[in-house]
């Protein structure tokens, strides 16, 4: 093979890598859901209600409009359409989200030692006595981040609170717009289904 085609084909190679990280994919929450939607009421027509917090600032407001692009398509697909007129929606939606950073620690786990930890000893590679002992950086144990959304859904005209659900997952990231869209998907896939028992929902994301 002459050095053109050895080229040619690792070009061809990468096309087909950078293609298929741009696919869809499957992204895991659990989720958990309260309230009374009434068996007989369709989804109808929403509007977006921010709460004070959420509009107490340009940047805070930058926020939200960011929060509400992300849940307009589950809300969509949940059978919901954007309401003309806020003062005419069936319902008003109220959103939350939240990115907590955490640093787990051995003791977290009792079985780290097993599975997740590596202890060495920087002469033998491990250990074969309390002398000499560490704590190697492991890829488990780097920072974490715990990635939630929320979602309450009430009446407009009564105020009455109909739907709450809430989904989250756990990365080596912040996570991306993408990721936060996919936990809004989460959360409504079952609506108006309602199961407070915290429960795995799975769902396609495109990168």
């Amino acid at each position: 093979m002459n050095r053109r085609l050895i080229l040619t084909a690792f070009a061809a190679a990468s096309v087909a890598a950078l293609a298929g990280c741009a696919g869809p994919y499957t992204v895991s929450a659990d989720v958990s859901s309260y309230g009374s939607w009434p068996a007989d009421r369709k989804p109808g027509t929403y509007a977006f209600d921010r709460l004070p917090s959420q509009q107490q600032s340009e940047e805070a407001v930058k926020r939200q409009t960011t929060l509400e692009d992300a849940a307009r398509g589950a809300l969509e697909r949940a059978g919901f359409k954007p309401a003309a007129d806020a003062k005419t929606a069936d319902v008003l939606v109220t959103l939350g989200a939240r990115v907590t950073a955490y640093d787990p620690v051995p003791w977290d786990d009792p079985l780290w030692w097993r599975w997740r930890g590596r202890l060495f000893s920087p002469r033998y590679g491990y250990a074969a006595g309390w002398g000499g002992w560490g704590w190697r950086q492991d890829p488990f144990f780097d920072r974490r981040y715990d990635r939630a959304v929320a979602v309450l859904v009430r009446d407009r005209a009564t105020g009455e609170a109909l739907f709450e659900t809430h989904a989250s997952n756990e990365g080596m990231t912040m996570g991306s717009d993408a990721v936060i869209t996919s936990l809004f998907d989460a959360a409504l896939a079952e609506f108006p289904k309602v199961e407070p028992k915290s429960h795995r929902v799975s769902v396609q994301a495109i990168r």
